[in-house]
């Protein structure tokens, strides 16, 4: 995507009512930040410059992640003021390939400015997440970090939760109830427009809303990967 065409999109998710659920229980950023290291192509993650078919927004549910680094140094923005300090929080916006294979790392990327992190850290509560972010995704839409982390910014904003507490006290829930109910908290998406993942047992680490060329909504298709269906899912709240 063109800078034009993602500041011509961005525009338009700006203009949009604002529906986004508060996902900080408390967010102060602290006044001294680590510095991101450099995030660049490697053998194992190597440069790939192939067209945009659409785009993947992926949000981490807090709580789960946080359910082992409590004490982690790396993670104690996010986790140290208990696991259910954040809900969902932004892991990032990706380019989608027109096949199995998407762009990434598509240029270098420069450590992001300080006011840069800071404006989006309460969105994305790690420094390093946010260089990775731009560095392997970002390079591939925009030669801005600015206009890249509008767009992720507008997308999670303009999403709606459901109570997460209920769905994570029934006995039994699915990943298709999962995914209907992420539906109805969001008119214009269906339950095939989002992709659930969980962990090897069964705990939801992610949710994944697939959109088009034009940042919509889509269903999603088959090689998106995700959970089956029919499967599973626990969410886990932070012991509460």
């Amino acid at each position: 995507m063109t800078d034009m065409r993602l500041m011509a999109a961005t525009a338009l998710l700006l203009s949009l009512p604002g529906t986004a659920l508060a996902q900080a229980r408390d967010c102060r950023v602290p006044a001294v930040l680590p510095r991101p290291a450099v995030d660049e192509a490697t053998a194992q993650q190597p440069r790939r410059n192939v067209p945009i078919g659409g785009y993947t927004l992926a949000l981490t549910w807090s709580p789960e992640y946080c359910r082992t680094r409590a004490n982690s140094p790396t993670d104690r923005f996010q986790c140290g003021g208990g696991p259910a300090r954040f809900g969902f929080t932004l892991h990032g916006l990706w380019p989608d390939g027109l096949g199995e294979q998407w762009p990434q790392y598509c240029r270098p990327a420069a450590l992001l400015p300080d006011r840069l992190v800071r404006s989006n850290l309460c969105m994305t509560p790690s420094v390093q997440l946010l260089q990775h972010e731009y560095a392997k995704h970002g390079t591939c839409m925009s030669a801005s970090p600015e206009a890249y982390f509008r767009t992720a910014g507008a997308l999670y904003g303009g999403l709606r939760f459901p109570d997460m507490a209920a769905l994570s006290r029934r006995p039994t829930l699915s990943v298709r109830q999962l995914a209907e109910a992420l539906a109805t908290s969001n008119p214009g998406t269906d339950a095939a427009m989002w992709k659930i993942a969980t962990n090897r047992k069964g705990w939801l680490e992610e949710v994944r809303l697939c959109l088009d060329t034009a940042l919509k909504p889509k269903r999603c298709r088959a090689w998106a990967g995700g959970a089956k269906p029919n499967d599973s899912v626990r969410i886990w709240r932070g012991g509460n």
